[in-house]
């Protein structure tokens, strides 16, 4: 029995066997003319549900992307593999847009990407009216909604597509959406009549581990020099002050660092981009404006040094590590004054209630995650409303953690709050802590703080594990941050049953020390790929060769092969091109354009 066109397409341009999970019931129905919303993983294979159908359908599939600043690498990969493909947006001069234009009416294209901005001018709209269009598909859909972490205010206009081509399909695509953002995609981009397609949100590959904040920098540099010495990884911080610093330090250290955030030139940001795409064992330190649509596979970790604000913003981003399948880590420090800093912005700001209501229950889910006593994966993906079984590859199931009776440590420190704002008084986190551990001070003198009957009531507990109980408090609405700005206490309506004894409050034990790297802060690296060492030779081989063919094309090394191609040649030693073709990520353009080469490495 034949081929059907989309597995022949697959096969052929593409080089892999066959399809997975949902991607061939995806292709099948969009390459019928259905609508479809898809949700997959990052590294989940979401551009072939597009890409086929665009390739297999009459005309040229037009892919609105908000990622100007990877249309390039997109266009170069897809042109590797002998498909025709090009970009429309404000990077190109007159006559570069207006050889994309004559290429697309005159049936030349299989792909065309465009920027929304692009898209909604007059004359794009005009010139696609004038082409044969196959399909339009709309990546990175979350940017549609106005809860979500990327939200883009031109993707609102998107629905008009189907107004203007209702025979036209189209595919929504994103790799983070709660139920509710699904919904909300569905209404804002008029796919209510669309094909649901959720994939699983679980990422096995990746360790999730998540400390508590002490010394940050210093604790991301054992992390770096520990764990992963040589490894490409993406760092987030939430202001551009802190990326900077950050990476400033990590160089200082020997680390080849670079910052990402939009105090830098959009030249500057470019050129760092490219280098993290291009080079082995960068890290990039970024505030969450990078990393949308980056395609680099070998991401090992991805660090969050402060707080994400929400549980779809933190699995995005930790997504963009281990897309080859590989281990990878999702490492994430907080502490006390992350919950002080996000409970505060979100007091302060704008919108109305029910916008701060929003951004709250956020910040509760992503607190639940930091403190739970669960497996993190289960939790994580509660959250997007799938279930499963405790994952054995996160810090909560690989080390246990405590927990203890905290009641009368919280009403020791819900009675100090209680007691000062009795004087009309509110104070932070270390004052707080200097009056129930009993330290004289300038200010607990000056204020006669220290006749207060919770003046050291707390001498038994260190100033760390207070700090630890403050934070859960915060966590578990037991205690408010004010909204003056000055990121001071107060009690809120269910601290009242904690303080008369009628809840009983169960915390999570911080380690006392600053943890340790699980290999013992070993500096030597670790082997890149699980390989046999008969093998790995050949594949550091076929790796620099690859580096070399990348440069000469002015493309990141993963547009030639990705590193799973690489070490499935090592594994095999092709003989002839009929061997090599059969190896998976190997297309006919690519076997043609490279077989010989890499058959000669192989010899």
């Amino acid at each position: 029995m034949p081929d059907s066109p989309a597995l022949s397409v697959l096969r052929r341009v593409f080089g892999y066997e066959s399809f997975r999970g949902e991607q061939q019931a995806i292709v099948d129905h969009v390459t019928g003319g259905g609508d479809a919303l898809v949700l997959m993983p990052t590294g989940g294979g979401k551009s072939l549900c597009y890409q086929i159908p665009a390739l297999v359908r009459e005309g040229t599939g037009v892919v609105v992307s908000p990622l100007i600043a990877l249309m390039q690498d997109q266009v170069d990969a897809l042109t590797e593999l002998g498909v025709r493909a090009a970009f429309l947006n404000s990077t190109q001069d007159w006559q570069q847009a207006k050889d994309v234009e004559r290429a697309f009416l005159a049936g030349e294209l299989d792909l065309l990407y465009v920027a929304p901005e692009r898209l909604m001018t007059d004359r794009c709209l005009q010139l696609l009216e004038r082409g044969r269009i196959a399909l339009f598909a709309i990546d990175e859909a979350h940017c549609v909604s106005q809860w979500g972490h990327d939200f883009r205010p031109e993707y609102l206009q998107l629905s008009m597509l189907h107004e203007r081509w209702p025979q036209v399909p189209r595919i929504a695509l994103t790799a983070t959406a709660t139920a509710l953002t699904r919904a909300e995609i569905a209404q804002r981009l008029a796919l209510d009549a669309a094909r649901h397609f959720v994939a699983s949100f679980d990422r096995p590959n990746i360790r999730y581990r998540i400390v508590e904040k002490n010394d940050v920098r210093r604790q991301l540099l054992d992390l770096i020099r520990g764990e992963h010495p040589g490894d490409s990884g993406v760092v987030y911080g939430l202001s551009r002050n802190r990326v900077q610093e950050t990476a400033d330090f990590l160089c200082e250290h020997g680390i080849d660092a670079l910052p990402y955030h939009a105090g830098l030139s959009a030249s500057v940001r470019a050129a760092n981009q490219s280098r993290f795409l291009r080079e082995d064992g960068v890290v990039m330190v970024a505030t969450i404006a990078f990393g949308m649509g980056i395609d680099k596979p070998d991401v090992r970790f991805v660090a969050h040094i402060d707080l994400p604000k929400s549980v779809e913003g933190y699995y995005q981003e930790t997504g963009r590590a281990g897309r080859d399948g590989q281990p990878a880590s999702a490492w994430l420090a907080y502490g006390l004054q992350d919950v002080v800093q996000q409970r505060r912005m979100i007091d302060e700001s704008p919108g109305d209630d029910v916008f701060r209501r929003r951004l709250g229950q956020n910040l509760d889910a992503m607190l639940g995650l930091c403190e739970t006593v669960e497996c993190r994966r289960v939790r994580l993906l509660a959250y997007f409303g799938q279930t499963i079984t405790a994952c054995g590859n996160c810090d909560v199931c690989l080390t246990p953690p405590e927990s203890w009776d905290g009641t009368v440590a919280a009403q020791k420190a819900l009675s100090a709050v209680y007691r000062l704002q009795q004087r009309g008084q509110r104070y932070g986190a270390g004052h707080l802590i200097d009056i129930l551990r009993g330290k004289s001070t300038d200010r607990t003198r000056q204020h006669d703080h220290e006749s207060l009957s919770v003046f050291g009531v707390g001498q038994d507990i260190s100033e760390q594990t207070w700090r630890g109980v403050l934070r859960q408090l915060l966590a578990q609405d037991l205690l408010m941050v004010d909204g003056e700005g000055y990121g001071t206490f107060a009690l809120t309506e269910a601290s009242r049953a904690v303080l008369k004894g009628e809840r009983k409050i169960m915390l999570r034990r911080d380690l006392e020390k600053r943890e340790k790297t699980p290999r013992g802060g070993a500096r030597g690296k670790a082997p890149a790929v699980d390989l046999p060492a008969e093998a790995l030779p050949l594949f550091e081989t076929l790796r620099a060769w690859r580096g070399e063919v990348a440069k000469s094309h002015g493309v990141p090394a993963y547009v030639i092969f990705h590193d799973a191609t690489l070490r499935e040649i090592a594994m095999a030693r092709p003989a002839t091109l009929d061997e090599l073709g059969h190896i998976s990520g190997v297309g006919a353009r690519k076997l043609e354009a490279y077989g010989a080469d890499i058959l000669g490495q192989v010899r």
